[in-house]
């Protein structure tokens, strides 16, 4: 079988690419390891910034996002009962929308679909062949039967754990990574969120987060040792902790119910350089992961998606490989940006182990100098809704 682009991943970033190309009239297969109903089990983040919104817009796949998405303006900080509004739209004249990993995955699929898309389920050992030249090909196990796609070009978009950076020899690669010492204990509930925007809380005893899906549907997170077993919590204990680290006015009005899902992630910041080898393109968590903390993980492959569509576009439009030539580097350059900015809102907002009451008294004068200063507001604002590509 043959194909113009193979897309090793059927999460947000493959299915994406594989829209945009096919509205461009280039052809892709898209192989998954796992299972449709399995994917669109996964509970992953849902702010979303200008750029993916328009990357949506491009793909013909906003619909239910325009409908269903929740619009945030700005968002709240808060350090013990302290608590301020950074304002997007003052600051930068944009904002982000709130709509789940799942529903952007489901829409997608859905287009896919409607479109004949080439879609693979339950794939197995799938691997890269000759990617360092003009004619790579993907060997891989479907429904029992080896087959080998042959292709123009590889995307790389089967997350951390995949085959895709793992082909890239190690001479050929450089890793920078940094593990926390904490992970985020979640819960998701069927309960209306204790606030319109999303609120970060930094306090003594820890970061927790409030956040939501749709306004009944919230995502609640609290800080916890990265070894921490999530069923040891019960939904009681889980809500009394989270109000601990609340400002008193949202403690009492946070509104508890029994927990829909309740897991623990790690945090980790991690790059690969360079995205590309031959012609094999990572995107997304093959290449990097940020943590959680200021939503840039889908934002950041979403961008990966752009430069790589970009490129890909040129080439078959014209055979101009100028765009493909700099993907690794134009993509680099703003995965390292948002890479600074969860490290920065990470190390903020936390309690790390092994602080002094300096660093302490440190991180409570950051947290009241961007209280009240606007280039300090604007320059985390501008980050959150996201840098241009």
């Amino acid at each position: 079988m043959r194909t113009q682009v193979a897309i090793i991943g059927g999460g947000p970033s493959g299915l994406l690419l594989s829209q945009l190309l096919h509205l461009q009239g280039i052809k892709t297969v898209v192989l998954e390891r796992r299972s449709k109903a399995h994917v669109l089990s996964r509970i992953r983040a849902g702010v979303l910034e200008t750029g993916l919104l328009s990357l949506l817009r491009a793909a013909g796949v906003d619909g239910r996002l325009a409908s269903e998405g929740i619009p945030h303006h700005g968002t709240l900080i808060s350090y013990e009962d302290m608590m301020f509004r950074i304002d997007f739209e003052a600051l930068t004249g944009r904002s982000v929308m709130v709509y789940g990993q799942t529903e952007v995955t489901r829409d997608l699929y859905a287009a896919r679909e409607a479109c004949g898309g080439e879609l693979r389920f339950e794939v197995q050992d799938v691997s890269i062949c000759a990617a360092d030249s003009a004619a790579p090909y993907v060997i891989y196990t479907h429904e029992g039967q080896q087959k080998r796609l042959e292709c123009d070009f590889i995307a790389g978009c089967d997350g951390f754990h995949g085959v895709s950076r793992k082909t890239i020899p190690p001479r050929a690669r450089r890793t920078f990574e940094k593990v926390y010492p904490f992970g985020w204990l979640g819960v998701l509930s069927e309960t209306p969120p204790v606030s319109d925007e999303i609120i970060y809380a930094g306090s003594e005893r820890g970061f927790a987060l409030c956040s939501m899906r749709n306004p009944l549907l919230s995502r609640y997170y609290i800080q916890c040792p990265a070894s921490e077993d999530p069923a040891g919590w019960s939904d009681e204990a889980f809500w009394t902790e989270l109000r601990s680290r609340l400002p008193r006015a949202q403690a009492e009005a946070l509104v508890t119910g029994p927990s829909v899902e309740k897991s623990v992630a790690p945090l980790r910041s991690f790059v690969t350089e360079p995205m590309r080898w031959g012609r094999l393109f990572l995107c997304g968590d093959a290449a990097h992961i940020v943590p959680p903390t200021g939503a840039k993980g889908l934002n950041t492959a979403a961008s990966d998606v752009h430069y790589l569509f970009e490129g890909l576009r040129a080439w078959y439009e014209s055979g101009d490989a100028h765009q493909l030539d700099a993907y690794s580097e134009r993509a680099l350059a703003r995965v390292w940006k948002a890479e600074r900015f969860s490290w920065w809102f990470t190390s903020l907002m936390h309690h790390f182990p092994g602080q002094s009451d300096f660093d302490r008294r440190m991180q409570r004068a950051e947290i009241e100098f961007l209280a009240s200063n606007r280039a300090a507001q604007q320059a985390l604002a501008e980050n959150y809704v996201g840098l241009p590509y």
